[in-house]
């Protein structure tokens, strides 16, 4: 593709010709697809690791292959990344803020709470982890919002 003066678009110009013409959508969402698998099987060993002690622990679990499926769905067809891919991620960014909340509370709750922060945020449950699912979910609310192209 050349542009007015000859040269051929790069770099970030690619990127917002890419967001201009509607190519980029399908690609966030096929991203959000493999984001959501990826996140899943990591907070699944992780939450495994601590035996699913908390019944909310299965949450990210089953939303990530539920995100994968609207991924997929909203890459192969417009109506699916315009219904099924936001209410699946706003999901995702929800259950992911929920779990912010609930990592922050578990810190708290080890004996000596936040005064003894350094040691109960290494031995407790990771705070930002949460936000790894959250920022699959804005992937997928993005590509919800971007132009198809035609």
């Amino acid at each position: 593709m050349r542009v007015k003066n000859g040269s051929s678009h790069v770099g970030v110009d690619r990127l917002v010709r890419n967001i201009e013409t509607g190519h980029f959508e399908r690609a966030l969402s096929a991203l959000t697809a493999a984001g959501a698998l990826v996140t899943a099987a990591e907070i699944y060993l992780e939450h495994d690791r601590a035996s699913f002690g908390n019944p909310w622990m299965w949450a990210p679990v089953v939303l990530g292959p539920v995100g994968a499926v609207a991924g997929v769905a909203g890459f192969a067809n417009k109506r699916m990344a315009k219904t099924l891919l936001p209410i699946a991620s706003a999901a995702i960014v929800l259950n992911g803020l929920q779990g912010t909340y609930l990592h922050v509370r578990g810190v708290a709750q080890k004996p000596g709470g936040w005064r003894n922060a350094r040691y109960n945020m290494e031995m407790g449950p990771p705070v930002v982890a949460p936000l790894m699912m959250t920022m699959v979910g804005g992937m997928g609310l993005l590509a919800a919002i971007l132009r198809r192209e035609q």
